[in-house]
C-alpha cells in the first residue's frame, strides 16, 4: 500500500529533505504505478461499532436462539467477540489478506481496476451476511438422511436403535477426547470411556436403571486403572476429564435406552426426539426474525431471550400434541409442562457445550457432518433433555 496514499507521514528516507513530489518520479520498487496512484482515492472513514461483540457468528447457531436483524453477520472486524475474550486460533476474525500480485493500490475500491467487492460499504455487507454461517443445503440433507435412518430403526427393530446409540456415543467421547487432548493437553482414556459407554448403553436397555448406574461405577473405575500406566503427572486432570465424559456422554444417553425399554418405548423416544428438534427449530425462528436481548453474551452471543421464548412457544405446543397422540395415558395439560421442560434443559444443554467450546477455543467439537460440525454439536441439547423427559414420563404415566 502507498504511504502518500493514505495520508501517512513521509517515509524515514525523505525526513528533512523535500517532498517526493518536488523531486520528480520516484520508484516505489516493482510494485509502483504511477498511473495507478494518481487513480488513489483517500480511505473513507468508517464508524466506530460501539457493540464489536454484537454480530458475532456463534458456534450455536445452527440450533440456537438466533439473531436478531442487526446481530446477523460476521462480527466487526479488529475485536474479539467477546470483551474478555481473543479470537480463537481456528476461528481468525479478520478477513485474509488480499493477494500479493498487483500493485497494491489495485486492490482498493470496486471503481479501481482489479478491486475487491468486499469494501463496497452496505451491498458488500449483505453479500458478507449472506455467505456467513453454514450450508443449510448440507445441513437439512444430513438431518433429513439421520431422521430417516432414527426413524426406521425405531420402529422396525428396537435393537437397531440401541445400536445407533452405540454408534454416537463411541463417535461423541472419540470427538470429546481428541479435542481435549489437542486443545488442553488433558489424555482422558479413551478405551475403557468407549468400552464402558457402549456397555452403559445395552445395561440400561436391558437392566434398567440400576444396571446403568454399576456400568457407570465400574467405567469410572477402569478408567483410573487405565491411567496408571502413564506417568503420574497430570494424573488427577486425566481421570477427573474422564469420568466426567463418561457421565456427559454414555451415562445420559443411557436415558435413551431406558425409555426405549418401555412398552411404547418407541412413542416415548420420537416425543423426545421431536421435541428436542422443535424447540431447537422455534428458537431458531423467533430469535432469527426478533431477537434483539441477547440471552448469555459472554457464553453464546447469537442466542437471545426472544428466541428462547420462541423456544418455549413451540416445544410447548408440539408436546400438547405429543402426549395427545403419541404417548399413552398422556394429556394436554402434560404436554404444557413436559414442552415447557424440554425447552429449558435443550437451552441449557446448549449453552454447556457451548461453554466447553469456548473453554477449547473451538467452534465446533468435529467435522462429521456436513452443515452441522460433529456428532457432540447435535448430541447437545439432547443429552441433558434425555432425563428429563424420562423422569417426566414416569411421573406423568408411569414406567410402561
Amino acid at each position: 500500500m502507498n504511504d502518500s496514499s493514505w495520508g501517512a507521514p513521509p517515509r524515514a528516507g525523505f525526513v528533512g529533505g523535500p517532498r517526493p513530489s518536488d523531486q520528480g518520479p520516484v520508484s516505489a520498487g516493482p510494485a509502483y504505478d504511477e498511473h495507478v496512484a494518481q487513480q488513489t482515492r483517500p480511505m473513507p472513514i468508517v464508524p466506530d461499532f460501539p457493540d464489536a461483540g454484537r454480530g458475532a457468528e456463534d458456534s450455536d447457531d445452527h440450533h440456537g436462539h438466533g439473531h436478531g436483524r442487526r446481530d446477523r453477520g460476521a462480527a466487526p472486524r479488529g475485536g474479539p467477540p467477546f470483551h474478555d475474550q481473543s479470537p480463537s486460533p481456528q476461528e481468525p476474525m479478520d478477513e485474509p489478506p488480499p493477494p500479493a500480485s498487483g500493485p497494491p493500490n489495485r486492490r482498493r475500491g470496486r471503481g479501481q481496476p482489479g478491486g475487491s467487492a468486499k469494501s463496497d460499504g452496505p451491498a458488500s455487507a449483505g453479500r458478507e451476511k449472506k455467505r456467513a454461517g453454514r450450508d443449510l443445503k448440507a445441513a437439512i440433507g444430513v438431518g433429513v438422511g439421520l431422521g430417516a435412518v432414527i426413524v426406521a430403526s425405531l420402529f422396525v427393530v428396537r435393537a437397531v436403535f440401541v445400536g445407533v446409540i452405540v454408534v454416537a456415543v463411541v463417535v461423541g467421547l472419540w470427538e470429546l477426547t481428541s479435542r481435549l487432548q489437542e486443545r488442553k493437553q488433558i489424555k482422558a482414556p479413551l478405551v475403557p470411556l468407549a468400552l464402558g459407554g457402549a456397555a452403559m448403553v445395552v445395561a440400561g436397555y436391558l437392566r434398567g436403571a440400576e444396571g446403568a448406574w454399576i456400568v457407570m461405577a465400574l467405567t469410572a473405575l477402569a478408567v483410573l486403572v487405565w491411567r496408571m500406566t502413564e506417568p503420574p503427572e497430570g494424573y488427577l486432570r486425566d481421570v477427573t476429564a474422564g469420568v466426567f465424559a463418561a457421565f456427559y456422554v454414555p451415562f445420559l444417553a443411557t436415558f435413551v435406552a431406558l425409555m426405549l425399554a418401555a412398552d411404547d418405548g418407541a412413542e416415548r423416544v420420537l416425543t423426545f426426539l421431536l421435541l428436542t428438534v422443535v424447540s431447537d427449530t422455534g428458537a431458531y425462528a423467533v430469535g432469527w426474525r426478533f431477537g434483539k436481548h441477547r440471552l448469555a453474551p459472554r457464553i453464546s452471543p447469537g442466542k437471545t431471550r426472544e428466541g428462547l421464548f420462541g423456544a418455549v412457544a413451540f416445544a410447548m405446543a408440539a408436546g400438547v400434541l405429543c402426549m395427545e397422540f403419541l404417548v399413552d395415558g398422556g394429556t394436554w395439560w402434560q404436554g404444557l409442562l413436559l414442552g415447557l421442560a424440554v425447552a429449558v434443559s435443550a437451552t441449557l444443554g446448549d449453552l454447556g457445550e457451548s461453554m466447553i467450546k469456548r473453554d477449547l477455543g473451538i467452534k465446533d467439537m468435529g467435522t462429521l457432518l456436513p452443515g452441522h460440525g460433529g456428532i457432540m454439536d447435535r448430541l447437545d441439547s439432547l443429552l441433558p433433555t434425555a432425563p428429563v423427559v424420562w423422569l417426566l414420563l414416569v411421573i406423568f404415566v408411569g414406567g410402561g
